[in-house]
């Protein structure tokens, strides 16, 4: 798959696309630079730190010595539009950082959020969609 390819099919995969206002919290020197590549390359744009508009979706990388999930979680969701997404990027099992899904699913409830859906777009990250479920206000 050539790099073009392959930085659109990941940033389709994530649902995100060209003139979207993406979010990036958590970054870190651990997280995985070829796939936030791929998702600007995929949003023709970069990925904002500090928003000064309402961002269409979040990219939050999270750890487990983070602190509390339902904090960033709800950190997340200041800059959202009502009908925006969080993409939870957590390191997969077995790397350090490990997030378990039943925390995330409960911090997800705690906050508000449902998970929808979990994608495998790097070898040490995993991707978690999480909504606001319809008819709950903000």
């Amino acid at each position: 798959m050539s790099g073009t390819a392959k930085e659109s099919s990941t940033a389709e995969l994530l649902g995100l696309r060209t003139g979207l206002v993406i979010q990036e919290l958590g970054w870190d020197d651990d997280v995985d630079d070829t796939l936030r590549v791929a998702i600007e390359d995929g949003i023709d744009s970069e990925m904002v730190e500090e928003a000064v508009e309402a961002v269409d979706a979040v990219l939050l990388w999270w750890r487990e010595d983070d602190g509390d999930l339902v904090d960033g979680l709800v950190d997340a969701l200041t800059d959202l539009t009502e009908d925006g997404h969080i993409w939870l990027m957590t390191p997969k099992v077995g790397r350090p950082g490990f997030v378990d899904a039943s925390v995330i699913s409960e911090s997800a409830l705690t906050a508000g959020m449902a998970v929808t859906k979990g994608q495998h777009l790097s070898e040490d990250w995993a991707a978690s969609k999480l909504v606001r479920p319809k008819g709950v206000p903000r």
